[in-house]
Formats: structure tokens, sequence, C-alpha cells
């Protein structure tokens, strides 16, 4: 598909029939006036005496325990920058609508105004008070395209503020996916986390979060070289805000063509084609790419295999290892939800992350292979599905459209917020919640 026929079919899908992508459905029939009773006057004073008496009836009574916010200020809005909320609204809207399709949780997109400081940028004191506003409504609030390094204060500060779960996919999903897809990398590769040079390119939100997420994972901070627009982020930088310093290095490399030379791991939030194949052979032998800046990646997969990386990755979804955060952000919820939890920590990011690579490395089952193949047609036909056993180079993360994902990602949710404290809710028999979870989204599909 060309660009200009990408922008006529987009334009079209967005405003045919009801502009926008999403619109609100009564879970309750509302269609005489016996109904109209009950649904309004007088019939909903009875529930709302009944939370003022008892405040955590609220989950029992309104739809807050699978109600979330998908909250932006579109300051930086994936591949497109600080294009402001009204802009931003699309691409909130298009999350409400994976959220509903792949986990069956309904979510509202919110896109704020009036939050920014003088220069245009996130006042993040501003935009915690609004955020932190939402909480009787909500059972959770998805923070989306706010622009570093706002977004790690605004997070942080809602977090303690809030009793509910506060989570920034833009930092968080990309640390969990990418984790999943590193891990089975190196299984495939032969080597430990801990032993692994990582050269991170970009310092934004994803950049900082996921290198913050592969060091609990065992990588050690030693062994980490992080790029941004000036080049390598070292020490003898006078121009560092408190995140970069983080991930400051006493290094001779100043450029990322340096940072390269040697490196096991590259990860890309950065800007299109900013490696080359000369920079991927200075790498060390199996070295594993995941190029993530979209549209265009940092290298194109083929010209990295090419050059001697041994796995590839990218944002993308045509091509193989995408990084995708749908594979996180609808089953990381779901779980939170079932369990009301009080927080996604850190437990269960990795329990989501081991949930995905255990996943990839499954036989695929006969069914599940044919709604894998009508969903991706072009590796089906090049055999992808077929006979599949394990983990390879092709495959180190499971599709989205693969069933088995929002369900055993909530699983392992769910099962971290209970064994960490955070979990309101207990779920018993954890196989007979998967298989529940499954049914629910077959039903809502």
């Amino acid at each position: 598909m060309t660009p200009e026929e990408l922008k006529k079919r987009a334009l079209a899908y967005h405003s045919e029939g009801k502009p926008g992508k999403i619109t609100v459905v009564p879970s309750k029939p509302c269609n005489s006036g016996d109904e109209l009773s009950l649904a309004y006057t007088p019939g909903v004073a009875r529930p709302c005496l009944e939370i003022r008496e008892h405040s955590s009836d609220v989950w029992k009574y309104t739809s807050r325990g699978n109600l979330v916010a998908v909250v932006s200020d579109g300051t930086a809005v994936l591949g497109l920058g600080n294009i402001g909320p009204e802009a931003g609204l699309p691409v909130m809207e298009g999350k409400a609508v994976l959220f509903k399709h792949f986990a069956d949780i309904d979510s509202v997109p919110i896109c704020l105004g009036k939050v920014f400081n003088d220069r245009g940028r996130t006042d993040p004191a501003r935009l915690i008070a609004a955020v932190e506003c939402l909480e009787p409504t909500f059972g959770g609030i998805n923070l989306e395209d706010i622009a570093a390094p706002a977004c790690f204060e605004v997070e942080s500060e809602l977090k303690r503020r809030m009793n509910i779960p506060v989570f920034h996919d833009d930092q968080h999903g990309t640390a969990i996916i990418s984790l999943a897809a590193i891990l089975n990398a190196l299984r495939l590769v032969g080597k430990k986390i801990e032993d692994c040079r990582f050269v991170v390119n970009g310092s934004g939100a994803a950049g900082i979060a996921c290198s913050r997420f592969y060091l609990s994972a065992g990588a050690r901070r030693e062994n980490f070289i992080m790029c941004d627009s000036k080049g390598v982020i070292h020490r003898g930088r006078n121009d560092l805000n408190a995140q970069k310093a983080e991930f400051a290095v006493d290094t001779n490399c100043r450029t990322l063509a340096d940072a390269m030379r040697g490196a096991d791991i590259f990860l890309g939030f950065s800007a299109a084609k900013c490696v080359t194949p000369e920079m991927v052979g200075t790498m060390a032998p199996g070295a594993v790419i995941f190029a993530m800046a979209n549209p265009e990646p940092e290298i194109y997969p083929d010209l990295a295999l090419e050059a001697g990386a041994a796995v590839v990755g990218t944002g993308r979804s045509d091509f193989n290892n995408q990084i995708n955060n749908v594979l996180g952000f609808p089953g990381i919820f779901r779980g939170a939800l079932d369990v009301r939890a009080s927080d996604i920590n850190e437990e269960m990011k990795m329990a989501a992350a081991l949930a995905l690579a255990e996943l990839a490395d499954r036989p695929i089952p006969a069914g599940v292979a044919e709604e894998l193949k009508a969903a991706y047609p072009r590796e089906a036909a090049a055999g992808l599905f077929d006979n599949y056993r394990g983990i390879r180079p092709d495959m180190v993360i499971p599709k989205p459209f693969d069933p088995r994902v929002v369900p055993s990602v909530a699983r392992g949710v769910a099962a971290a917020a209970m064994k960490s404290g955070v979990a309101q809710r207990r779920i018993d028999d954890l196989d007979a919640y998967e298989a529940e979870v499954a049914a629910r989204i077959r039903r809502n599909r």
C-alpha cells in the first residue's frame, strides 16, 4: 500500500458513518417505562444510597470495575510528536478500541488541554491535578503519549496519590513486551542477560523505562550505553536531566556507531534509518536488534539480518517479531481489574513479560493456528504457523491476534497482584480464571 493509499483509506475509516471509532452501548435494557424507572429516577436512587452507606458497593452497582480512562495531553504522540490533545484524540480512541476488542475492557479517551506551561510543554502539576480527580469513576488509568521528562513525574505522583492502577503504557508496555522478546532471543543465541552489552538509542519515556526494567530482570547497569540526539550520554555532559543522568557512563564512545561496536543488543526508540548495516556488522556475534521507531525503523530487518544480526524485531505489523504494546496492556489491565488491584507494580509487570515469553515457546494448537492464519495471511503463506514448536528467530514473541495472549497475561498479572499484596479480590482457581477470560473475549468478538 502506497502512502497516498494508506492516507485515503485511513481517513475514510475514521470519517465514514459515525465519525471516530467508538460509541457507548448500554449494558441493560431501557425499552419501557418500567425499565426507565429502574435505569434512572426513581430507581437509580437505591444504588446511590447503598454506595453512600458502603463506598465499596460502587464496584457492585456501577461499571467502574471494568472501566479505564485513556488519558493524554498529546505532547508525545508516537511518530508525530507534540501535536496537541485534539490531534491526539484519534490515537486514544484507537486505544479504546483495542481495550474492548482484545480484553472486553470499556475505556474512555480523555485528551486534556490547558495543562501546559508557556512553552507548550506538559506542566506536571496541572496534569496530575486533573487526572487525580478521575478516580471515583474509573477502575484504572492508562496514561498515553505524554512527553518526557514530565511523564515520569506525572506517573509516579499519580501512583502515590491514587488507589487504582496508574500505568504509563509508553514506558512500561514497551518495556514488558521488549523484555519478553529479549529473553527469548537470548535463549536462541545462548547468552545471559547479565552478560550482555546494551545500546539504547533514544532517551525518552520508552528508552528510560525499558532500561530500568531490563536492570530489574538481571542486566547490569555498567553494560548500558544510552544515546540521545546529541550522541552518547556520558558523564562529561552537562545538559542531562535526572533520568538521562541515571544512565550516564564513563566512556570514550561519543557516537551511536562507537557505542555499537561489540554490543550484544541494540534497542531503538529513536529515528528512521539511523543504523547502518556497517554498524550492525561491528556488533558481537549473535546480535539482537529491536528497531522500534515508527513508522520507519532504525534499520530494516532484511538489512540487519544480511549484516549479521541473529534476531531482529520492529514496531511494525508487516515484519516478524513485532514489539506491539497491544500484547501487554489489555491483559495487564484485565488481570488488574479482575482482582481490583490498587496498583500495577513491578511484580505484575514482570509476570506479564514472563507470561509472554513462555507463551511464545508453546506449541500452537490447530484452532489457534487457524485464527492466526486468518489474521496474518502473508505469514501464513510463508508457513510461519505450520508445525510450530518453540521459539525461533522469526518468532520470539507471540502475535497480537493470538487468542491466548490476554488470558495468559491476565492470569500472570492477577497472580502477581495477589502475591504482592495489592489485590483486593482473590481468585482461587487460576486455571478456571484463564479459561473464563478466554471465553469472555470470544463472546465479545
